[in-house]
């Protein structure tokens, strides 16, 4: 998960740097952080990604106690006045930043075709030095502060554009993954929907030596306190893509993480069926279901290794041969927010 690093030589300036975005964007509004935040993107990302469409590709800072975070926002072109659109918060692995996960993904040209906005929360070297989020630092708070902020950065673009509040949904991939599930379980209400991708689930680590233990399967999910009803009316479906032969995130935490959704609802688990599209990966689909209503999905994809399903060969963890995860994604969303 270090291949591709490069050092960002910003740590020094990041106060000076900081202070003087906030003052431009005083004086100039929203538009005028493009300038000084095109340094903390992937050469090829912001380019490659605006070309994904006509839409455009926003960047922002969103501020919380625990400090700031950058984002960027993929809004397709010719929203009407009025019209409110879907919003899909994605956050990307260890080693990615914004650019390059939506590089990877391609959400963007989705978005584009079937009208929403995706947000990509961006972390932090000083925060992370291999840019993942600390999902597991439970105990110290500093994944919750973390959280919190991306809860920021999703206010903030509720505020300056038009997104439909009733269908928020959120996915990520790795260590990304891992704190989508966290948000869902401290802020249930906010989602409509939760995609895992590779990671590992809410309740299995509080530290960094406990979250590698996890990471290659060796420890169990503790219990989550929630009841089985109060899972059914708040929790959002869950959604795990997961590659049996990825070394570096277990295969069977996607298992594990379909378990704890389908154990607080109180969902029993279907048949699995074995779905294969042309010559990408074959993949195995299981449903876990309560009186009818699917409380958790999980794809298991053959011969998978830790990439994004169907993600660009050219970016790293991207793995063309494998089925389309990102229109997986979109699809298992839009079904939300019309349920």
């Amino acid at each position: 998960m270090k291949k591709r690093l490069r050092t960002v030589p910003w740590a020094k300036s990041f106060e000076r740097s900081f202070l003087a975005l906030t003052r431009q964007a005083v004086k100039s509004g929203t538009r005028a952080l493009g300038t000084s935040l095109k340094p903390a993107v992937a050469k090829r990302g912001p380019s490659t990604v605006a070309k994904a469409g006509a839409g455009a590709w926003l960047p922002g800072v969103a501020l919380g106690a625990g400090g700031a975070r950058r984002y960027r926002l993929y809004r397709p072109a010719g929203i009407p006045f009025g019209e409110r659109l879907p919003l899909l918060v994605m956050l990307h692995g260890c080693g990615q930043d914004a650019g390059s996960f939506a590089a990877s993904t391609r959400m963007n040209a989705i978005a584009e075709r079937e009208r929403f906005l995706v947000l990509y929360p961006e972390q932090d070297r000083l925060a992370n030095g291999q840019r993942c989020w600390n999902w597991f630092d439970t105990t110290s708070g500093r994944a919750h502060g973390e959280a919190a902020l991306i809860m920021k950065a999703i206010d903030q673009v509720c505020l300056l554009y038009p997104v439909d509040r009733t269908r928020v949904a959120v996915a990520g991939m790795s260590a990304g993954a891992s704190m989508a599930a966290l948000l869902v379980t401290r802020h249930p209400e906010r989602f409509k929907a939760v995609v895992m991708h590779s990671g590992v689930p809410p309740g299995t680590a509080e530290s960094t030596l406990t979250a590698l233990g996890a990471m290659h399967g060796r420890r169990t999910t503790q219990p989550l306190v929630v009841t089985p009803a109060a899972m059914a009316a708040e929790w959002p479906p869950l959604l795990v893509i997961h590659g049996d032969a990825d070394t570096v995130v277990s295969p069977r935490n996607g298992q594990a993480a379909v378990r704890v959704w389908a154990e607080a609802a109180g969902a029993r688990v279907g048949t699995p069926r074995r779905v294969q599209r042309g010559q990408r990966y074959p993949m195995s689909v299981t449903e876990f279901k309560r009186r009818g209503d699917t409380v958790a999905t999980l794809v298991e994809v053959g011969r998978l290794a830790h990439a994004w399903s169907g993600g660009a060969a050219s970016q790293p963890f991207g793995d063309g041969r494998g089925p389309d995860a990102s229109r997986m994604v979109w699809a298992f969303a839009a079904k939300q927010f019309q349920a």
